[in-house]
């Protein structure tokens, strides 16, 4: 059996900071990622061609973008080498005063002060700076701004890009030739289907290209299923990690590794799955609060289209401008690459209403009274191109709980009202875009006819807290009731941040990884 002194579970935001952070330390460490690893010409040119875009194993697509749906939310998230990086629109802000002092880590810490240092770390890592250059839909956006008299005007997102020259391969900007060659982005608006270019700072090209030269290994295609403390209950001996392949068949063999120490980064949904599992077999120590504290961000995602044929909505970085709403919103305005246009076919016409029966009969009162309008989105030539996501985010608070369900997890409303795809002030904003691009309005049919509302920023569920009554992690992110046991993903995001979390859940690994002393005898 191979002995590490770290298997880091999952290669996103969480687990890539661990990878290397361990590593500089002179930890061994192991990597152990679900998905594939990628290199640029491994992404597809659109999202149209599903086996290289969806993971969904049981049809043998083993792409990096997955969409998951429970009783109370659809999630967006992202599989491979890389994690979320891969799918996410290297949109980095950081969240307002209001995220540090609300939530279930209110008073722990002066978390504003505590993380101030490990937000500058992160985004030297991950190469963040302003977008320099806006577009049609980022221009829409400054419109609608302007028209809606918002709290602020729409501006440039802070982004993990390298704006070099455009196809021309440049030597490493950013680690002083540590890091891999880069090119310049295109401004293609592919960012979200993988970036062909090599211009998206994804963690393989951060975090992860130099743990590995500092000794991490990184085992892809494989799914831990099993954490089983050795001598001690709690995990003083160490432990002994099981897992198989991924992308093999039902049956294929499994494989265990020894380790003094194990960092779970799987994301909320493979995070707070395996705590779950393990809570019923090998670890019974872990809290009764794994799955409880799910937050979704509170976000609407509304497509909006134009008959403008001289715009070209797709150009750009796939989220390139931000506005604030009001003192708890913002809004965003995204892009895909042109010939990506498989999200049309799961469009509706934006439709509210109280219960599903009503809102059937408005869709179908819609096609029968609008069918041009009702049926357009189906026909449009270009999708990406004639069309734009408004993203509406908010910092006001509503919690889930995940549980073991029959095949996947179950959700369930702890507090607060359940998460809605119907925001009132969202669809006003939307319908005025809509005037300003001489277009209509579009939700995704589940949102529309069932009330589920889609995420892309799932958090929570091995929230922070003062003990495993109330919570599964403390201040410094290592699981109540078992040693060298750390939680670095966003399942450990404790409060609504309002905006794109990716940039947090960096900093608050890159905070936890330096409580972690220098391994003895380096």
């Amino acid at each position: 059996m191979d002995v590490y002194d770290y298997v880091v579970i999952g290669s996103g935001f969480g687990g890539s900071v661990s990878a290397l952070r361990l590593s500089e330390k002179g930890y061994k460490v192991l990597v152990i990622e679900k998905g594939k690893h990628y290199k640029p010409e491994d992404f597809p040119r659109s999202n149209w061609n599903l086996r290289k875009w969806l993971w969904l194993p049981s049809l043998r697509f083993f792409g990096f973008f997955k969409l998951t749906f429970f009783r109370h939310i659809g999630v967006l998230s992202g599989v491979g080498v890389g994690g979320g990086s891969l799918v996410y629109a290297n949109t980095l802000p950081r969240p307002d005063k209001a995220f540090f002092t609300s939530g279930n880590w209110a008073g722990l810490d002066n978390w504003e002060e505590s993380m101030e240092p490990f937000y500058s770390v992160a985004e030297k890592m991950l190469g963040v700076r302003a977008n320099p250059e806006l577009f049609d839909s980022d221009s829409a956006l400054q419109k609608l701004s302007a028209r809606m008299g918002l709290k602020q005007e729409a501006r440039p997102t802070n982004v993990a890009v390298f704006f070099g020259e455009e196809n021309k391969k440049s030597p490493d900007p950013y680690f002083g030739g540590l890091g891999p060659d880069r090119s310049g982005c295109t401004f293609c608006g592919g960012c979200m289907t993988g970036c062909r270019h090599d211009a998206k700072n994804t963690l393989d090209k951060n975090y992860l290209h130099l743990a590995v030269k500092k000794g991490a290994r990184i085992l892809a295609e494989n799914r831990v299923t099993d954490i089983l403390p050795l001598g001690s209950p709690d995990g003083d001996g160490g432990y002994a990690v099981t897992f198989r392949r991924s992308t093999g068949i039902i049956f294929s063999r499994k494989r265990k590794v020894k380790t003094m120490g194990v960092v779970f980064s799987g994301g909320v949904l493979g995070t707070v799955r395996l705590l779950l599992d393990l809570r019923r077999k090998s670890l019974p120590g872990l809290s009764s609060q794994a799955g409880n504290f799910i937050r979704t961000n509170n976000e609407s995602l509304i497509l909006v289209t134009t008959s403008d044929k001289s715009k070209d909505m797709s150009r750009g970085i796939a989220i390139g401008s931000i506005t604030r709403v009001d003192e708890f919103s913002h809004m965003e305005a995204v892009r895909y690459g042109s010939g990506s246009g498989f999200w049309k076919l799961l469009g509706v016409p934006l439709t509210f209403g109280n219960n599903i029966f009503t809102r059937i009969m408005k869709l179908l009162w819609k096609l029968i009274s609008r069918p041009a309008v009702f049926l357009g989105i189906y026909f449009t030539r270009d999708f990406a191109k004639e069309s734009v996501i408004l993203l509406f985010m908010q910092h006001l608070d509503s919690v889930l709980r995940f549980r073991r369900g029959l095949f996947n997890m179950a959700s369930s409303v702890t507090s607060g009202n359940p998460p809605t795809a119907f925001m009132p002030y969202a669809k006003n904003l939307a319908e005025e875009m809509g005037k300003i691009l001489k277009g209509h309005q579009y939700v995704l049919a589940t949102e529309a006819i069932t009330g589920i509302p889609t995420t892309a920023h799932i958090l929570g569920g091995a929230v922070i807290g003062q003990g495993p009554e109330d919570s599964v992690i403390d201040k410094d992110q290592k699981v109540f009731g078992y040693k060298n046991m750390l939680v670095c993903d966003g399942s450990a995001i404790s409060a609504n941040p309002g905006v794109n979390p990716s940039l947090t859940i960096t900093a608050m690994a890159e905070r936890a990884m330096s409580k972690i002393p220098v391994k003895s005898g380096k």
